[in-house]
C-alpha cells in the first residue's frame, strides 16, 4: 500500500505542475530518442552487412592480379588466365567450384538508348557459385563459350534503365562496342553489396570477351567457391601453392596474385560499424545525463517549494524513509515517462529516415530496454540528492518555512 500511495502522490505532484514536468523531461525524451534512433542506424547497417554477406558468399574466395607500383603509381598487373583457373579446378581438394572472369565497362546501345556499364565476361557455372537466379531466358551455356556466341545476359535494373520489359527483351538485339549481341536473359534482383550493384552489370561469355570485345587473355578475377567454410584457410593455402607453382614463383619471392576472403572483409566492417554504433550511442547518452542534471535540479526546487508539506508529513508520523521514496519515485517517474515518449520518438524518426532517406535501420526490444532501462536508472540516480535532502529536514523547521 506504502508504495501504491506514494505513486498515487507523485503522479498528483506532476499533474499540478504539468508544463514544468514536460520541460523537466526534455532531456530524457531527446536522449532516449538519440540512442535509439543510433542504435537502429547501427543495428541497420550490421543487417545489411550480413545480407550483402549472404548475397556475395562466405564461401567464396576472390583471387585477383596484384598491383605494381611505379614511381609511386599503382599499375596492374595481369597475371591470372584461364589456364590457372582450370589448374585450381583439378588440383584442388577444397574447391567445388572455380569461375574465372573478365571485368570492364563498355558502352551499350540499345535503340536510342545509351548506357555505360560493366560488362563480365565469364563462364557458364558464374550464376550457380554466385546465387544468381534467372526472372527471364536462360544463362550463358558451354555451347555458348565454345562458339564464342555473342548473346548477353541482363542485370535486373538494365530494363528499366532502358525503358523495355525484361520478357519482350529476350530474343532482341543490343550493341555492346558497336557489336551486335542478342539478348538471351534477365536475372532478378541481386541486391547492391555496399560498393557495387550487381543488378546494373550484364554478363557475357568469357570466350567472347576475350577475343572478340576486349582482344586480351587474361582474366582479373577468379572467384573460388569453398566446399566447407571450416576449410577457408586450407583452401587459400592451396590456392596460393597451385598459382605459385603456374606462375613459377620462386621461393621467397612475393605472390603476383592476391586472395581475399570475403567473410573477413565483411567481418572487419561489421566490426567498425558496431564501433560506430557504440560511438554514436554514448555520445547520444550524454543527453541523457543532461537530461538527468535537469531533473536533479527541478527536483531540488520541488524540495525547497514543498518543504511546509514536508513538514506536515513528518508531523504526523511520515518516516525519513517515507519522504526520501516519495522524491526518488516522483524522479523516476519523471525519467519513465520521458523514457517512453523519447522511445516513440526515436522508433519514429528510426522509420522517418528509412521512408525518405533510404537508410536501413531496425529497432530491437535490447535497445528499447536498454535506453528505457538506462532513463530509470538516470531517475533514480540523479534523484538520490533531492530526495535525501528532503528526508533530512527537521519537520520544526520545515514548519516554520514560509
Amino acid at each position: 500500500m506504502l508504495i501504491a500511495e506514494t505513486i498515487r502522490i507523485s503522479l498528483a505532484s506532476i499533474r499540478s505542475n504539468l508544463f514544468r514536468a514536460l520541460l523537466t523531461m526534455l532531456g530524457i525524451i531527446i536522449g532516449v530518442g538519440a540512442v535509439i534512433t543510433m542504435v537502429a542506424l547501427g543495428t541497420g547497417a550490421q543487417r545489411a552487412i550480413d545480407e550483402q554477406m549472404a548475397a556475395l558468399g562466405g564461401d567464396i574466395l576472390s583471387i585477383q592480379s596484384s598491383s605494381w607500383f611505379s614511381r609511386g603509381v599503382a599499375r596492374d598487373q595481369q597475371t591470372l588466365t584461364t589456364d590457372d583457373a582450370k589448374s585450381l579446378a583439378t588440383g584442388s581438394v577444397h574447391l567445388s567450384d572455380v569461375v574465372p572472369e573478365i571485368n570492364s565497362r563498355f558502352q551499350m546501345k540499345y535503340g536510342n538508348k545509351n548506357l555505360n556499364l560493366s560488362t563480365i565476361g565469364t563462364t557458364p557455372n558464374y550464376s550457380s557459385v554466385h546465387g544468381f537466379t534467372l526472372a527471364q531466358g536462360r544463362f550463358l551455356s558451354a555451347a555458348d563459350e565454345a562458339a564464342r556466341s555473342r548473346v548477353v545476359v541482363l542485370g535486373s535494373e538494365i530494363p528499366a534503365m532502358i525503358e523495355a520489359d525484361a520478357a519482350a527483351l529476350i530474343g532482341q538485339r543490343l550493341q555492346i562496342r558497336s557489336i551486335s549481341f542478342q539478348i538471351i536473359g534477365v536475372f532478378e534482383s541481386k541486391g547492391g553489396s555496399g560498393w557495387r550493384n550487381p543488378d546494373d552489370d550484364i554478363w557475357i561469355p568469357l570466350s567472347t570477351a576475350q577475343f572478340r570485345v576486349t582482344g586480351n587473355e587474361f582474366v582479373q578475377t577468379i572467384s573460388a567457391k569453398v566446399r566447407d567454410t571450416s576449410t577457408v584457410p586450407m583452401a587459400m593455402l592451396e590456392i596460393e601453392r597451385v598459382l605459385r607453382r603456374e606462375h613459377g614463383v620462386l621461393p621467397g619471392k612475393d605472390n603476383d596474385f592476391a586472395i581475399m576472403n570475403r567473410k573477413q572483409f565483411a567481418e572487419s566492417r561489421q566490426e567498425a560499424t558496431q564501433v560506430f554504433t557504440y560511438l554514436l550511442a554514448g555520445i547520444a547518452g550524454v543527453s541523457l545525463i543532461v537530461g538527468g542534471i535537469g531533473i536533479m535540479n527541478i527536483m531540488l526546487v520541488t524540495v525547497t517549494e514543498r518543504t511546509r508539506e514536508i513538514g506536515v508529513r513528518k508531523a504526523m508520523g511520515a518516516t525519513k524513509g517515507n519522504i526520501l521514496l516519495q522524491f526518488l519515485v516522483e524522479s523516476t517517474i519523471l525519467c519513465l515517462l520521458g523514457g517512453l515518449v523519447g522511445l516513440a520518438l526515436g522508433a519514429s524518426a528510426s522509420a522517418l529516415l528509412a521512408k525518405y532517406a533510404g537508410w536501413q535501420t531496425m529497432v530491437t526490444a535490447s535497445s528499447a530496454m536498454m535506453a528505457f532501462g538506462f532513463s530509470a536508472a538516470v531517475g533514480m540516480t540523479f534523484g538520490i540528492w533531492p530526495a535525501k535532502r528532503a528526508a533530512a529536514l527537521d519537520p520544526i523547521d520545515a514548519l516554520r518555512h514560509e
